[in-house]
């Protein structure tokens, strides 16, 4: 009879042919795959059953991951049934986690210098960058590596310029593109010395702003400018700071004596690149702020040229405030001494990355700083003592220990803060 339990096609259609169950055929996966049907999910381990003491000597291996898949599982229903061993295996994850600190994704910053020193061990340079001027090459070439990475709109996103003017901290506002400008404005001053093209002259005519100070070029430059500057600034600065470089290595180390002009003062070119290294760090480390990016201080070595830097030109930003009306008057008894004579001095220790000691004359520039003279000491950071230089930690807010006399650590904290600039 059609229809009845012996029909084939029934029985294929609706069950096995021998208990009479429906039969639901196997999944498939798609027309484009063949029709074929999908492969059989994976069973899960099975879970052995073991022992208490055996489980707690396992939590170590399961907080390493070194636990076999039957294992990993069995210890992780432990854990859900019994309180003690959760705490020990929470307590064993966190020091495996110690073990393996993350690692940041962004390039160490010393890795361009290794890279550099181990290529010109192998092949001598030809015409060799001075070793003065390997810290301006190395902090652009890092600030140009940070532009390259971000978009469009970030060259206009908002910076704050900060520095001391001499009595308060002060700002000013400005973007990406804005510091950008500002860079090359000042170091235009490196250029002319060299026989370069100054930036300032293609947008000022004022002959006094192109040999002024730096806060003054960089006034004129953004005064004259039509429109807002955007990323198009990259491409002259970038070439701008490749021609120094490659200017001072073509001129070779007598170069390096060749004055540069600030406008109220003058320092060698050596000391100029110096100082545009410098604050070509301190404007990237503004910009990464600005733009969300970490960034790194410069190589121990470049640092402690910098901070070098920065200890040598204390007595002249000393005596400056003094001349200003900003420096406490010199103690009772005490008069300024002749040049050459050994006076007062401060005994300054930078501590970390760049460090050294420095004795620094107090009662003029051309004194003879003096161990035996000591009358206070100074104890600083490298990175807090630069950021106190660049005007980015008001005087009395550093991080410094000190002993002896408290007017004089007071001068020199502000005579170093006093060395920034817009």
């Amino acid at each position: 009879m059609n229809g009845g339990p012996g029909n084939p096609e029934e029985s294929r259609a609706h069950g096995d042919g021998r208990d009479g169950a429906p039969r639901i055929p196997p999944p498939r996966t798609s027309v484009e795959d063949g029709d074929r049907p999908l492969p059989p999910a994976p069973r899960p381990p099975a879970v052995p059953v073991l022992e208490h003491r055996v489980l707690m000597s396992l939590l170590g291996a399961w907080a390493l991951a070194a636990c076999s898949p039957e294992e990993t599982a069995a210890v992780e229903e432990h854990l859900g049934d019994c309180g003690a061993c959760a705490e020990e295996a929470l307590r064993l994850r966190d020091a495996v986690g110690l073990l393996h600190p993350p690692e940041s994704l962004d390039l160490d910053p010393g890795l361009r210098t290794r890279v550099l020193d181990t290529c010109l061990e192998r092949r001598r340079p030809r015409i060799p960058v001075p070793g003065w001027a390997a810290p301006y090459d190395a902090e652009t070439a890092r600030l140009d590596a940070l532009l390259q990475d971000i978009g469009d709109a970030e060259w206009h996103a908002p910076v704050r310029l900060r520095w001391f003017d001499g009595q308060a901290p002060a700002t000013r506002r400005t973007t990406v593109a804005g510091v950008l400008t500002h860079l090359r404005c000042v170091d235009g001053l490196v250029a002319a010395a060299l026989g370069l093209e100054d930036p300032l002259a293609e947008t000022s005519t004022d002959k006094e702003a192109t040999t002024g100070s730096p806060t003054g070029r960089t006034e004129a430059y953004w005064n004259a400018a039509r429109v807002p500057p955007t990323r198009a600034v990259r491409g002259p600065w970038r070439e701008q700071s490749h021609a120094v470089v490659r200017t001072a290595a073509f001129a070779g180390g007598s170069s390096g004596e060749l004055a540069v002009s600030y406008g109220d003062f003058t320092l060698p070119l050596r000391d100029a690149l110096l100082d545009r290294a410098f604050e070509c760090w301190v404007h990237a480390d503004d910009i990464a702020e600005a733009v969300d990016y970490p960034y790194e201080p410069p190589a121990p070595r470049h640092l402690h040229g910098m901070i070098d830097l920065a200890a040598r030109m204390l007595p002249l930003s000393l005596a400056a405030r003094r001349q200003a009306g900003l420096a406490e008057p010199a103690p009772r008894g005490r008069h300024l001494v002749a040049a050459g004579a050994p006076g007062r001095s401060l005994r300054l220790e930078i501590e970390g990355l760049g460090g050294g000691e420095w004795l620094i004359p107090l009662d003029s520039p051309g004194a003879a700083a003096s161990l035996d003279h000591t009358v206070a000491h100074i104890a600083l950071d490298g990175i807090e003592f630069c950021r106190l230089a660049a005007g980015h930690v008001p005087p009395a807010e550093a991080a410094a220990g000190h002993s002896g006399d408290r007017t004089a650590i007071q001068e020199v904290l502000l005579a170093t803060a006093s060395l920034s600039r817009l």
